[in-house]
């Protein structure tokens, strides 16, 4: 599957805004297609499961993808035509050839079906990808992507989420911080009053404080301090220097403009 390595840095692509993303993705991905015959991932700097080719593990990532996509949308009992429609906009988004969309809807369609086993689908994911915590999160986002705009996060989704997030290694707060960020982005919240997609000054208030990762009720000081921490965490130099895949730079570089902007709007308010 010569394609797969496009399709993943595509999906990964869609998180650094839309299409372009998407395609930038792709063109990376291209990359790890022209390497994935040329050796095994494994060891502790490859991030991979000792074994495993790049292909392998990009198409366990692909197949898992859409494949949690279809059962997280199956999670209240049955599928709307929302979440079908959300479901294609991720595989249009992603220019797939009809042949990929069709392996695409097969594993959405195998993931809403009785016979799936998540668990075991987690498992085999998390192993293949040697439990990276960059790809963990990234995998998350992406079904967090699809579940907000199929039924914008309903509590069977939310759950279920809650516990595939737990079982690859993200903490609440982290789920918390993926879907702030997220929500930001659908809605905005730059400048005063109320935006386009009418979110009202305090509702974007309140975001950027959970981008931060604080409450109303930090003084100054642990503003600054989580300001500054998050900046570290998520800046794309430490990221790559940690082992970050290229495909993911530009998400990296994304997340920290939002921190920058939501301190911005935190500082303003507050007059630090």
């Amino acid at each position: 599957m010569q394609w797969i390595g496009k399709a993943v840095g595509g999906v990964l692509g869609l998180m650094t805004g839309g299409p372009i993303g998407a395609a930038i993705g792709v063109v990376i991905g291209h990359q790890f297609d022209a390497s994935s015959g040329s050796g095994r991932v494994g060891g502790p700097g490859a991030g991979g499961s000792a074994g495993l080719t790049a292909a392998q593990i990009g198409e366990r990532f692909f197949r898992t993808t859409f494949q949690v996509m279809g059962h997280v949308a199956k999670a209240d009992g049955r599928v709307s035509e929302q979440e079908i429609q959300a479901a294609r906009a991720v595989m249009s988004q992603l220019r797939l050839t009809p042949e990929q969309v069709q392996v695409a809807i097969a594993c959405f369609t195998a993931g809403k079906g009785p016979q799936f086993a998540l668990p075991a689908a987690l498992n085999a994911l998390h192993s293949a990808c040697g439990g990276r915590p960059d790809l963990m999160h990234a995998f998350v986002e992406i079904q967090m992507r699809a579940a907000l705009a199929g039924n914008d996060l309903q509590p069977t989704a939310r759950r279920l989420l809650q516990n595939i997030a737990l079982r690859l290694g993200l903490s609440g707060s982290e789920f918390a911080h993926v879907e702030a960020v997220l929500r930001m982005r659908r809605n905005g919240y730059a400048g005063g009053g109320t935006n386009a997609a009418g979110i009202d000054a305090e509702a974007r208030l309140a975001q950027a404080y959970k981008v931060l990762e604080c409450t109303p009720q930090n003084t100054k000081e642990e503003l600054s301090l989580a300001y500054r921490r998050q900046l570290s965490r998520h800046h794309p130099d430490k990221l790559k220097a940690n082992g970050l895949p290229d495909s993911m730079i530009e998400h990296a570089k994304e997340r920290t403009q939002q921190i920058i902007q939501a301190w911005e709007l935190v500082r303003e308010r507050r007059g630090i």
